[in-house]
């Protein structure tokens, strides 16, 4: 049974703007491990990165039920990939948990499904 569905998308050219004018944006958004992989990218890579995590963690919040504020962060959800290349999320949580990232030119898409577990 599902639990939630999120879905977010970004524009890529707003996002590489953002990160021209707020440094920050990259210590608000990704955590360490993903700062690290972010790093090793070449700079088109980088905003497609950037875009594609936000938008999976705005879509995680969603569907987890709760938006990005008080209760939730970005820093407290972690994307990681298989080594396949497919990205899922670590935390704050990881079973039943479905992530789809999706790029094109001009934006970054994502999907998260929130499965029920029996927890």
């Amino acid at each position: 049974m599902i639990q939630g569905i999120g879905i977010d998308i970004v524009e890529l050219k707003r996002m590489k703007e953002l990160m021209e004018r707020q440094k920050k944006i990259l210590d608000r958004v990704l955590t360490p491990f993903e700062r690290d992989a972010f790093e090793t990218l070449s700079e088109k890579r980088k905003v497609e990165f950037l875009a594609g995590r936000f938008a999976a963690k705005e879509a995680f919040s969603k569907a987890f039920g709760s938006g990005i504020g008080k209760d939730l962060s970005f820093l407290d959800i972690e994307i990681h990939k298989n080594d396949k290349g497919k990205p899922f999320i670590l935390k704050p949580l990881s079973e039943g948990v479905h992530l789809s990232i999706s790029h094109s030119e001009q934006y970054a898409v994502a999907q998260v499904v929130i499965e029920k577990t029996g927890k």
